[in-house]
């Protein structure tokens, strides 16, 4: 793999005159895996931001928090944002489909999972992510972060792209990711895959790997992590030991 790894990267950038401001992810506090989200809703044109600030002054680092089909209306997606703002930096994560999220069961009734998804395509999408882009932009940070989740997984590679104003990205068990849009990337990636996921079965996972090794220059790193399924990285049951161990080394990779 051609990294070090990202959190690395996160630190050289925050550079060590912001690092007197903000203290970048040396609190042992950091993750919350329950409780009352810190942060707050703000409306921009029309799209909804879940803004969670840390308490240093000026970061340095924006992260644009892409969430899993259940949007900022799942806890654990806030608690998430909260948790990246404890570490030093400012966090945004959009409402991706404008308060109409999946439901935490797929198999509710009358829910069509692919009228739903072809409801909130790249076109639907992009124009609500760019705004999260822009606040952290319009806050003096000077790199932003992508971190994306289950669906949002995707995303993090596809905000990678030229053009799109994010400078490296972060991806835990993407779904419906595309060969064209791991080609794209225009910065570092960083992958966290699950023991099992339908959505990036092993042979697909290995696909990734390759295209990352061979058709990509850019840093990228990749960690599997057993125990887990899919979602693991918003979701883990962090009963089980495995389980939590995986939620957590994501996060800090």
């Amino acid at each position: 793999m051609r990294t070090s790894s990202i959190a690395t990267t996160l630190l050289l950038w925050a550079g060590a005159v912001s690092a007197k401001q903000c203290s970048y992810g040396d609190n042992p506090q950091i993750i919350a895996h329950t409780g009352t989200p810190v942060g707050t809703e703000i409306v921009v044109t029309n799209s909804t931001l879940y803004v969670s600030e840390p308490k240093c002054k000026k970061p340095k680092i924006g992260v644009l928090y892409l969430t899993d089909a259940f949007s900022i209306q799942f806890v654990n997606n806030k608690l998430l944002a909260d948790s990246f703002a404890r570490a030093g930096y400012l966090t945004v994560a959009p409402d991706m489909f404008n308060n109409d999220p999946a439901p935490f069961d797929l198999a509710t009734p009358g829910f069509n999972a692919t009228e739903w998804t072809l409801r909130h395509n790249p076109t639907a999408i992009h124009p609500i992510l760019a705004k999260g882009v822009a606040y952290l932009r319009s806050k003096n940070v000077s790199k932003v972060v992508a971190a994306g989740y289950c669906f949002g997984g995707r995303y993090a590679f596809r905000m990678l792209a030229a053009g799109m104003g994010v400078d490296v990205g972060f991806s835990a068990h993407p779904s419906l990711l595309e060969d064209s849009e791991i080609l794209a990337i225009q910065g570092p990636i960083s992958l966290a895959a699950a023991e099992v996921d339908a959505m990036m079965p092993p042979a697909r996972k290995t696909a990734i790997e390759g295209l990352l090794a061979t058709q990509v220059a850019q840093p990228y790193q990749v960690s599997l992590y057993g125990g887990t399924a899919h979602g693991f990285a918003v979701r883990a049951n962090i009963s089980d030991p495995e389980q939590k161990f995986g939620k957590e080394a994501a996060f800090y990779q």
